[in-house]
């Protein structure tokens, strides 16, 4: 009990200048480390709302660059789908086009063929009357010389027919021999061979042969007044010209 009370005397004992100015100093002291506390807290705090802008400002960049690679995405996506559209639509028209050149062609070769077609057959039906022709002018040639052959028998039939007296032409071998002649003509007639009309007609360089002009009272200028040798036509074509005399 005696050293607490020694203590409580000193603690009321008057303070010196320099225990005063101690106290003081270390007040002031602890005012600075307050104030350089609180001056490390607030920039502390400053550094924390910094850090937390900075990182707000982050997080929008990212946000917003997430964004654009969204809508970037999107927008190649839309452009892939345009482009496949695209693709599609000008594989569709290749089709068509590709189609309408088969076609084209499909029908150019039709044509091409039936013009062809059409060519040859035009082409064999001109053989075909060619050949028809030919073998009918083979066939006049062929009739015509063998008529030519046959025509001096005929004059020969008629000059000796002619040449039998009158009191014979009833004869059997007469009779046999005229039959003879008209059968022959007959059968020439039957064969397209007909006999040139000379005498009476008016003169026709075309089927007659004129090679002497006589004086006539019962024809006039121009006219076939006497038939020297009988001329014959195959069909239309003359075999031989009638020899004539013609008046003057």
């Amino acid at each position: 009990m005696g050293k607490n009370k020694a203590d409580e005397e000193a603690k009321k004992k008057p303070q010196t200048a320099e225990d005063t100015k101690k106290e003081e100093t270390t007040e002031q002291a602890g005012a600075e480390e307050t104030k350089e506390s609180g001056a490390e807290e607030k920039e502390a705090q400053a550094k924390a709302d910094e850090d937390k802008d900075v990182s707000g400002e982050t997080g929008a960049e990212d946000a917003a660059e997430d964004a654009s690679e969204t809508e970037a995405a999107e927008e190649a996506e839309e452009t892939d789908e345009a482009e496949d559209d695209t693709d599609e639509k000008a594989g569709d028209k290749k089709k068509f086009f590709s189609k309408r050149e088969k076609k084209d062609k499909k029908d150019e070769k039709i044509e091409e063929l039936t013009d062809r077609v059409a060519r040859q057959m035009a082409e064999f039906e001109n053989f075909r009357k060619r050949t028809e022709k030919e073998k009918s002018q083979m066939f006049e040639t062929g009739a015509k010389s063998i008529i030519e052959k046959i025509l001096p028998v005929i004059d020969n039939f008629e000059r000796g027919l002619a040449a039998v007296p009158e009191e014979e032409k009833d004869s059997p071998f007469v009779d046999g021999m005229d039959k003879i002649y008209r059968q022959l003509l007959t059968e020439l007639e039957n064969a397209g061979v007909t006999a040139i009309e000379a005498v009476g007609q008016e003169f026709d360089p075309e089927l007659h042969n004129a090679v002497m002009q006589v004086e006539s009272e019962e024809y006039d200028s121009g006219i076939v007044a006497q038939e020297l040798q009988k001329g014959y036509k195959y069909r239309d074509t003359v075999v031989r010209h009638s020899m004539v005399a013609v008046v003057q």
